[in-house]
């Protein structure tokens, strides 16, 4: 066999082997530098924050702070970082409603002593929830249903959805993806 024809054998299966592989390879997920925003009311301090607490790849520290402060724990006062991850789980419901109406806070942080206090008053609050870890919020959105809150929760995949539509709110955490 004459060597450039088996030159060009080895060629064309050395380029429909490069051709296959690039099939599996999975693209890494593009990440996003544009600026992410959350606009939160607490409903029972009457304190509200309408801030970017991400931009140029990180976290906003005095933002955060802000949001934080917000979020505390309303019986006791004490404050906790919230988890990263559920103040991103907030901008993109916020994005999936296109919506730029406040979220009204039932519940953000709670410590430990609320968290039991509101336990013996209700069967529906678990006993480690995500709320004490900073990881959840119960909320509610003005000019959007209850159950397309739930909706727009629940198509982000991107933790728990609890739908409490007698209490008037809808739960989202950034733990597991489970619904309730």
């Amino acid at each position: 066999m004459p060597s450039s024809s088996l030159f060009s054998r080895r060629r064309l299966l050395g380029a429909a082997t490069a051709v296959a592989a690039v099939g599996f390879v999975t693209p890494a997920p593009a990440v996003s530098f544009a600026p992410r925003s959350v606009s939160l009311y607490n409903t029972h301090t009457g304190e509200w924050v309408r801030t970017v607490y991400w931009a140029d790849g990180h976290y906003i520290r005095e933002a955060v702070r802000d949001i934080n402060w917000v979020l505390r724990d309303h019986h006791s006062g004490d404050v906790r970082p919230m988890n990263a991850g559920i103040l991103d789980v907030l901008g993109m419901l916020r994005t999936r409603l296109e919506c730029n109406d406040p979220f009204l806070v039932v519940s953000g942080y709670r410590s430990q002593a609320t968290n039991q206090m509101l336990r013996a008053r209700s069967d529906g609050v678990a006993s480690n929830s995500l709320h004490i870890q900073g990881m959840a919020i119960d909320v509610r959105c003005e000019r959007r249903t209850l159950s397309q809150v739930r909706e727009a929760a629940v198509s982000l995949r991107c933790g728990g959805v609890g739908y409490y539509p007698y209490s008037d709110f809808v739960h989202v955490d950034c733990g597991p993806v489970r619904y309730w």
